[in-house]
């Protein structure tokens, strides 16, 4: 068994949609990215190929290849499973937003990371925290995912 550890953070910016586990949730500011900027499919991804030693999601799928412009960060996921052949046993995240509230989709969003990963939600857990104001998550400039993965 291993464990890897992944985080991401994105710009927000007004008129973007908010993509969080493959759930775009409403929200007047999404992520300014190359991809979707789906903060927490982004650690996830990383913190898979931590666990395997691999490159990270950055060096795989750079934000200057034309094939990964605006793509759902869903394959980037599933890709990075395939390549470590990794079975998981567990996720563990944090997602930090100041708003919108993210608890009335969080059982949404671990069901699409579960379904994303052809695994049982039991095996998916996502928190969300706010930055009580501080820094430019709580200035509602960004938003991070952190993520813990233990895989076999």
């Amino acid at each position: 068994m291993r464990i890897g550890f992944g985080n991401d953070i994105h710009r927000l910016k007004e008129g973007c949609p908010l993509v969080i586990g493959g759930v775009i949730v409403p929200s007047d500011k999404g992520e300014i990215a190359h991809s979707d900027g789906d903060v927490l499919l982004h650690a996830i991804t990383d913190a898979i190929l931590g666990a395997s030693a691999m490159k990270d999601i950055g060096r795989l799928f750079p934000d200057n290849d034309p094939a990964s412009e605006n793509a759902p960060s869903s394959i980037f996921l599933k890709e990075a499973l395939k390549l470590t052949g990794a079975r998981i046993i567990n996720i563990d995240s944090v997602i930090t937003l100041e708003k919108p509230k993210l608890a009335p989709h969080i059982d949404t969003i671990r069901k699409s990371v579960a379904d994303i990963l052809s695994i049982d939600i039991s095996k998916v857990s996502v928190k969300a925290k706010t930055a009580e104001g501080l820094g430019p998550i709580g200035e509602g400039l960004a938003i991070k995912a952190e993520a813990i993965v233990l895989i076999e």
